[in-house]
């Protein structure tokens, strides 16, 4: 199969082009002039340049392709421009859709994101079932993504093949641009001085998220969904795991649930100051949460995750320390 993939030199779409290349299809990459290839060093693909907001530049990177990946997106959950993230995520979406019924693509790929799963109230995993129940304004970056599955089910039932991927948060080796990484980076920095709340957090390695999406294109079922999460943790095992792992002492600060709107006020008010901060009051608001999903539809479609996250999260310090972000 000829695939082609925006984002190809991003986190997801490094690893997808790998996967495709293993597996002996040709590759496609649309990326901006602009773009680092830096992921995809090793790898054999074709360079097509253009930008998902540019119908022109994709209908010219798409001619010839079976599939499109279509993976780009503004990911950065909470230090994204709001006005960018929708141009991106939502009419980027739109775009490529358009461009690839043009063209005459058989089935598109679209890499959603778990953040548009509603989540539950007690500690029990969501699925896809489960709507999207927070406020735009609360976490806009999942209701960019909501609006962008919106557009995938009008393209469906105008007849076109797509199929949809929601990753959890994605952990692994080669997150240049520290998205998740950022865990990992943190922890090996203030170690026990990290203050754990009383949520949770579900995760998976990029690995399988980009071997999930070859499965997708092969297996799928047009117009479904399938969360893509292998497993579970409560916040306080997800940081002592992480700390096990790059050596540092296991956070003992807890910051109980009626702290968090108090802290989120005082991020508020710091960043009205023009004061960055570490985080996010969104982030800060969702600690107290289980954002946990049930990856069995997926599991049981495309078979079980191969990466176990003890794996992963070793895999990912051993890659952060061997390219110079972590000093062991």
């Amino acid at each position: 199969m000829k695939a082609l993939i925006t984002g190809g030199t991003g986190f997801v779409g490094s690893h997808l082009v790998r996967v495709l290349n293993e597996a002996g299809h040709d590759v496609r990459v649309l990326h901006r002039t602009t773009s680092k290839l830096t992921a995809l060093e090793g790898e054999q693909y074709e360079s097509s340049i253009g930008d998902v907001t540019d119908l022109d530049s994709m209908r010219a990177a798409f001619a010839g392709c079976d599939w499109v990946f279509h993976v780009a997106a503004v990911a950065d959950y909470w230090r994204a421009d709001k006005e960018h993230m929708f141009d991106v995520n939502v009419e980027g979406t739109r775009k490529v859709l358009q461009a690839a019924q043009d063209t005459g693509v058989r089935r598109i790929i679209f890499t959603s994101s778990a953040a548009t799963i509603g989540i539950r109230r007690d500690e029990q995993p969501a699925d896809e079932n489960d709507l999207f129940n927070f406020s735009p304004e609360q976490f806009p970056y999942g209701y960019s993504k909501v609006l962008a599955e919106e557009v995938v089910q009008e393209a469906v039932a105008n007849g076109q093949d797509v199929v949809t991927v929601n990753p959890s948060v994605i952990l692994g080796p080669g997150d240049l641009n520290m998205i998740s990484g950022t865990f990992i980076v943190q922890t090996k920095r203030f170690g026990r001085l990290i203050a754990y709340t009383s949520g949770g957090i579900g995760v998976i390695d990029v690995r399988d998220v980009a071997r999930y999406h070859l499965l997708a294109a092969e297996k799928g079922i047009s117009g479904e969904r399938y969360i893509l999460n292998t497993e579970n943790y409560h916040l306080k095992d997800w940081f002592n795991l992480l700390a096990d792992t790059v050596g540092v002492g296991r956070p003992v600060n807890y910051a109980p649930d009626f702290a968090l709107p108090i802290v989120a006020a005082v991020i508020d008010g710091l960043q009205g100051l023009g004061i960055k901060t570490p985080l996010d009051s969104k982030q800060v608001r969702l600690g107290d949460k289980f954002v946990w999903f049930d990856g069995s539809k997926a599991h049981q479609a495309f078979g079980e995750p191969q990466i176990p996250m003890p794996q992963s999260v070793e895999d990912s310090y051993k890659w952060y320390v061997e390219h110079g972000f972590i000093k062991d």
